[in-house]
């Protein structure tokens, strides 16, 4: 067993290791991948200084409890999370965006995520795994990627690569905006199958997101969007943010583990710059589509990621 480890009290919810994703791999059936929000994804890596890439723990509603067994451990959590670090005498309630550092006893108990979907742990140096492709994504639905495809679960042991700093560091503000329901998007490959006036009435409606969400894909409902052709196309190639369309329907917008081919019309392409936050608007959210031009899409994607630098030199380290 290696130097620096962690033992899983509790699995959690749906908790896996992930990372940017698999790339160049749909044509052989894999699924991108990746964690479901990169901006918080990349903030809990630079705010514990890891590469951007580096493969954290993503966790979604309840968290896991973990114990360190074995090393010293600098960690940050983000996302709109409650969680505790659980000393011999005392319980220090967690701040998001914030370092703190694990001797061995402790424990981190990552309660839940508030009115979000996703929260993402980072280690500083790193969690030491096993890489597919050179990636390390977990696929559940293909058991694929670190920790034999599978979800982290009670009883197991986590390992990690160093044994962390003395160094505290933290983000006091947060750039971006959760809480907007505007969700933008580009004209899909099918838009033709759906009346113009159809699609302006709908769009300008909102659609609420149901139950029957997951990293696969998010299901709309509310505003039942019907097609002038066939609501069956031979089946081709899709990617995160495609919005399909099948017969009943309601639309649902394909994530971070969407299949690699589809067969229903695409009326619409969600912009990379707002999947994050489509990604954690909870069930029963109400969202909007806006259609922007693709030169918009980039210019908003530009934007962003100067906002991304923007964000990273506010990080305070002491």
């Amino acid at each position: 067993m290696k130097k620096n480890n962690f033992k899983v009290l509790r699995g959690g919810i749906h908790s896996t290791f992930q990372d940017d994703g698999y790339d160049h791999a749909q044509h052989l059936g894999i699924s991108t991948g990746g964690v479901a929000d990169q901006d918080s994804f990349k903030l809990a890596n630079k705010i514990v200084n890891n590469e951007l890439n580096y493969p954290v723990l993503e966790f979604s509603i309840q968290g896991p409890q973990l114990k360190l067994q074995k090393g010293k451990c600098r960690f940050v959590i983000t996302g709109n999370v409650m969680f505790n670090v659980i000393q011999e005498k005392k319980i220090i309630k967690g701040v998001p965006n914030h370092s703190y550092i694990l001797n061995e006893g402790d424990v981190l108990d990552v309660l839940a995520t508030i009115k979000s979907n996703y929260g993402y742990l980072a280690v500083e140096g790193g969690f030491s795994l096993e890489k597919y492709r050179d990636c390390a994504s977990t696929l559940t639905q293909s058991k694929l990627g670190p920790n034999r495809g599978e979800k982290i679960s009670e009883g197991q042991f986590i390992n990690f690569n160093l044994n962390g700093s003395n160094v505290n560091s933290s983000l006091k503000n947060h750039l971006f905006n959760f809480n907007d329901n505007i969700i933008r998007v580009l004209k899909g490959p099918q838009m033709n199958y759906f009346m113009q006036k159809i699609t302006k009435d709908s769009f300008a409606k909102p659609f609420i997101i149901s139950n029957m969400t997951n990293r696969m894909g998010i299901r709309l409902e509310g505003n039942s969007i019907y097609s002038i052709k066939s609501h069956n196309i031979a089946s081709e190639g899709i990617i995160k943010g495609s919005i399909q369309v099948p017969g009943d329907g309601n639309p649902i917008i394909l994530m971070a583990d969407h299949p690699s081919i589809g067969g229903y019309p695409k009326i619409a392409t969600v912009i990379l710059a707002d999947i994050p936050k489509l990604a954690q608007l909870p069930f029963n959210s109400k969202i909007f589509f806006n259609e922007v031009s693709l030169s918009d899409a980039e210019k908003i994607f530009k934007e962003k990621t100067e906002l991304t630098k923007t964000l990273f030199k506010e990080i305070k380290y002491y």
